[in-house]
C-alpha cells in the first residue's frame, strides 16, 4: 500500500522551560539544541518531507505571533499550507481546523499525521518505517493511531498508553487497541507500568483519516468542531482550550497504538540536552566556552561564542547565558522556570526579557 501521508507540524508552542534562550520572538521550535545547524522546526520538516509528497503535502499550524518566523525558517513551505491561529486554543482546535482544511482539499480519506515541532528523533529510517505502518493502519481501518514510545525508565513526566488486544501487524510492526490513557503518574505507578510490559509513553504523534477524526470530534468534542464548520477560523478565539488527548483520545473507542522504538525525546526542558549530548568521557555538557574548576554534572549554554562562563565547585546545575540574561538553576528544579516567567511578567522592568 502506497498511501500518501499529509504530515502536519504543530508549531504553536512557547517552550517556556527553555527560557532565556526561548523567548516570544524566538520560541523553542526555532532553536537548534543538539549542536546542529538546523532548528527543531527545520529538523522536523526535513524528516517529514522525506516520507513522500515533498513540500506540497506538508502543513504547519502556528500562532500569529511567530508565523513570520515560520515562513523564514521554512521558505519552501507553500503559503496555503500554513495555518495561522489568531489565538492559541491548544491542540484539539488545531487538529480540528487542520483536518477540516485537508478534507476540503483532498477528501475525507486523506491520511493525516500530526507531529509536534520540538521532538528529537535519533533513527530517521526507523521513524519512516513506523510512519509507513501507521499510515497503512489508518488507511485500512477506522482508526486513530498513536505512536507509543517504548519506555526506557519509569518517567513521571510523560503520559502513558496501555495496550490492549493485538489487532494485527502493519509493515511488520504489531498494532494494539488502546485500553486507556493515563496522565503523568507518580514514581511507584510508573514502575508498575513498566513491569507489565503493556505500557508505552504517549508521544503526542497521531495518524488518521480526515473523515474518521472529524466524525469522532463530532461525537466527543462538538463544542470545537461544530463552530469551526459553521463559522470557520474566525470563531477561533471563542473555542474552548483543550488538548487533543483530553478532548478526544481519552474518550474515543477508535484509538490504536503502535509501540515503537526509534530514539525519541520531547525536549521538555534543559535536562533534555544532557540526555542528547552527555558522554561518559566528559563531566559536563558544554555548549559554551567554559572554564571550570571542580564542576561536574553541569549543563552550560551560551548563545554568544565570545561569552566565557567560569565556574568553581558546582554540581548538577544548568547555566544559560543569552543576550542580557543569565540563568542559574539546579537541574532538578528546571520545571520551575515557568514560575520565574510569571514573576517577570508581573514587573514592567522585565517585559523585554520574555
Amino acid at each position: 500500500m502506497n498511501t500518501l501521508l499529509f504530515p502536519v507540524i504543530l508549531a504553536g508552542g512557547k517552550g517556556e522551560r527553555f527560557w532565556p534562550l526561548s523567548r516570544k520572538d524566538r520560541p523553542k521550535q526555532f532553536l537548534s539544541l543538539d549542536g546542529s545547524s538546523r532548528s527543531l522546526l527545520q529538523a522536523t520538516a526535513d524528516r517529514l518531507i522525506e516520507l513522500g509528497g515533498g513540500w506540497d503535502s506538508l502543513w504547519v499550524i502556528t500562532s500569529n505571533q511567530i508565523a513570520e518566523g515560520v515562513r523564514q525558517q521554512l521558505p519552501d513551505l507553500p503559503s496555503q499550507n500554513l495555518l495561522i491561529e489568531s489565538e492559541g486554543r491548544d491542540t484539539a482546535a488545531a487538529v480540528a481546523w487542520t483536518s477540516l482544511e485537508i478534507k476540503q482539499r483532498y477528501g475525507e480519506d486523506a491520511v493525516i499525521g500530526f507531529f509536534p515541532a520540538d521532538h528529537w528523533i535519533a533513527d530517521q529510517e526507523a521513524f519512516a518505517h513506523t510512519l509507513s505502518a501507521a499510515t497503512q493502519l489508518a488507511a485500512s481501518t477506522a482508526a486513530i493511531v498513536t505512536l507509543g514510545i517504548k519506555p526506557t525508565f519509569p518517567s513521571t513526566g510523560y503520559g502513558y498508553i496501555e495496550q490492549g488486544e493485538k489487532i494485527g501487524s502493519f509493515n511488520e510492526l504489531p498494532a494494539y487497541h488502546v485500553n486507556r490513557f493515563t496522565e503523568k503518574p507518580n514514581r511507584e505507578t510508573a514502575e508498575t507500568f513498566l513491569s507489565t510490559g503493556r505500557f508505552s509513553w504517549n508521544s503526542g504523534m497521531f495518524v488518521f483519516r480526515a473523515g474518521v477524526v472529524l466524525k469522532e470530534l463530532h461525537t466527543h468534542a462538538p463544542e470545537i468542531i461544530e463552530p469551526l464548520e459553521q463559522h470557520g477560523p474566525d470563531i477561533y478565539p471563542q473555542l474552548p482550550k483543550k488538548s487533543i488527548d483530553y478532548a478526544l483520545m481519552e474518550k474515543t473507542t477508535l484509538a490504536y497504538v503502535l509501540p515503537v522504538d526509534f530514539g525519541w525525546d520531547d525536549l521538555g526542558d534543559w535536562n533534555a540536552i544532557e540526555r542528547l549530548l552527555k558522554t561518559e568521557e566528559t563531566p559536563n555538557v558544554e555548549l559554551a566556552t567554559h572554564v571550570g574548576l571542580d564542576t561536574q554534572g553541569a549543563i552550560i549554554y551560551a548563545s554568544n561564542p565570545e561569552d566565557v562562563v567560569v565556574t568553581i565547585g558546582l554540581e548538577d546545575v544548568v547555566i544559560v547565558r543569552d543576550r542580557n540574561v543569565t540563568l542559574v538553576v539546579k537541574k532538578e528544579r528546571t520545571q520551575e522556570i515557568k514560575q520565574i516567567l510569571k514573576i517577570l511578567q508581573s514587573d514592567s522592568r522585565f517585559t523585554d526579557l520574555l
